[in-house]
């Protein structure tokens, strides 16, 4: 057991107290932020917003620059869906969950090469083409750009996003010593597979309730 807790958990050893936790606090305002997304409810932005404020501040102190740019564009994405769940279409609903139209699905895929050609930028900038590890960052940034763009739109289809990148992420952060996070992130991939399932059922009923 002692040979499993220091596998896991060895990287902190040297760490500041501090730090750990406030990425154990992100981690678990994070976990909920998804789990409101799941449910449908608004309370997935405040505590995004909250879990995102405190990894920017994390990443830009272990100068995790790639990382740092993903949360701090969930804050800003936090707000504008704030806005975008809270906005009504008529006098009695506000936004409801759809699916992607094609103008929505070319503006993802703009999103996502803009997202790429920018993190390329920086992490030239910054001299952070170091490892594979930039490569894969470079990658995931992308998708969750995306996908955090969907989530806040009310789209079904930020979860396959979130589900593809998330899945990358597990073994990623655990590589890089952050072992908490990577613990949220596989908690993530298995809320985003419900959330998935729970948006289409409730998609499937709109025609039988109409």
């Amino acid at each position: 057991m002692s040979q499993i807790f220091n596998f896991l958990f060895e990287q902190y050893s040297s760490s500041n107290p501090v730090d750990i936790v406030l990425e154990i606090t992100a981690v678990i305002f994070g976990f909920a932020s998804v789990w409101y997304s799941k449910q449908n409810n608004i309370l997935v932005f405040p505590t995004g917003l909250i879990s995102t404020s405190i990894f920017v501040y994390l990443l830009f102190k272990w100068q995790l620059i790639g990382d740092m740019m993903i949360n701090g564009y969930y804050f800003v994405m936090s707000l504008y869906g704030w806005y975008i769940w809270t906005r009504k279409i008529d006098s009695e609903h506000v936004t409801p969950i759809s699916k992607t139209t094609k103008n929505e699905q070319f503006l993802g895929g703009v999103i996502f090469i803009t997202t790429l050609l920018m993190v390329f930028v920086v992490y030239q900038i910054f001299e952070m083409w170091t490892s594979w590890v930039a490569y894969v960052d470079t990658f995931t940034t992308a998708l969750f750009f995306v996908g955090m763009w969907l989530m806040a739109k009310r789209k079904i289809e930020n979860w396959i996003f979130w589900i593809i990148a998330d899945i990358i992420s597990v073994p990623l952060y655990f590589y890089k010593g952050f072992t908490f996070t990577s613990l949220q992130y596989l908690s993530f991939t298995i809320l985003a597979i419900f959330g998935f399932l729970a948006w289409k059922k409730h998609l499937n009923n709109i025609p039988q309730a109409a």
